[in-house]
């Protein structure tokens, strides 16, 4: 009975929300990255949060939604939008997510700090979230913020974040993805083991990923090897590479084309197989 009223009355408080905003996104990716998977299943025991770090196209939410799936606990999801500078506008979307899972949870004292004029009030509500995390416990959470850095911005990202993090219960694991660094003052937790950061380089498609990729579409070795070679492991250049009918056949006529004679008699009898 209760649970229903709580269930009742969120459904009324979330009618103004962008529902899209909490839901974990739909597109599965092509080929799992078990590298990755792993990097951030040893992180949830190891460390209090994850930064996925890259500029747009580098695979931070393909691989974040793909590792949500696997995970073996409840997700709340976050996409964080420009507009969301205002904390109250923030604090109100973190709130319906974190519902979806903790339904007792209670917006009211969030409501009241966010409305405050106090020059603390973004480390209250850290405090007010990690409290009622605490109190509340049930299973282990994975809590998902995308795009953090379109709010990098307002006054209260690093002092909001700068005392959640450290606070936060075991059972609860935060992931956040950004295009750039985040303020300095978070950036520094790394040296505080509190903070495992997969940065640009490390979400690079490695030869082997490439590999099982392109076999998905049929593709040879010689299309994943010139693939990864113009694209730079960048996920969704070499997504796009190997989607494309005839892009993979033509880079490969252009390698062997701009090949110096010499090259080309090493190569013998082999000729390259330009189709896709």
């Amino acid at each position: 009975m209760a649970r229903g009223l709580i269930l009742s009355m969120m459904n009324k408080e979330n009618e103004q929300l962008i529902h899209e905003k909490i839901t974990v996104p739909d597109e599965a990716a092509r080929t799992s990255r078990q590298r990755l998977l792993s990097v951030l299943n040893e992180s949830l025991t190891s460390y209090n949060a994850t930064i996925i770090l890259g500029r747009a196209g580098t695979g931070k939410t393909t691989l974040a939604a793909d590792f949500v799936r696997r995970a073996a606990r409840p997700v709340c999801w976050y996409k964080v939008d420009a507009a969301d500078t205002e904390l109250s506008v923030f604090c109100e979307y973190l709130t319906a997510t974190l519902r979806r899972q903790r339904p007792s949870l209670d917006e009211s004292p969030f409501t009241e700090i966010t409305e405050s004029v106090r020059s603390d009030r973004a480390e209250l509500l850290a405090e007010a979230f990690v409290f009622q995390l605490s109190e509340r416990r049930s299973e282990a959470l994975l809590v998902i913020i995308e795009d953090l850095h379109l709010v990098y911005d307002a006054d209260w990202v690093v002092p909001f974040f700068h005392r959640l993090l450290p606070l936060l219960p075991a059972d609860v694991h935060l992931i956040i993805t950004c295009r750039s660094l985040p303020p300095t003052p978070l950036w520094r937790l790394r040296s505080k083991q509190m903070l495992r950061v997969i940065d640009e380089a490390e979400l690079a498609f490695t030869l082997d990923e490439a590999l099982r990729l392109f076999e998905t579409y049929g593709l040879s070795e010689e299309h994943a090897r010139i693939a990864l070679g113009n694209t730079n492991g960048r996920a969704a250049a070499i997504a796009n590479f190997a989607a494309t009918p005839g892009l993979a056949g033509r880079a490969m006529a252009d390698s062997f084309l701009s090949l110096n004679p010499r090259k080309i008699n090493a190569l013998g009898q082999r000729t390259p197989d330009f189709q896709t």
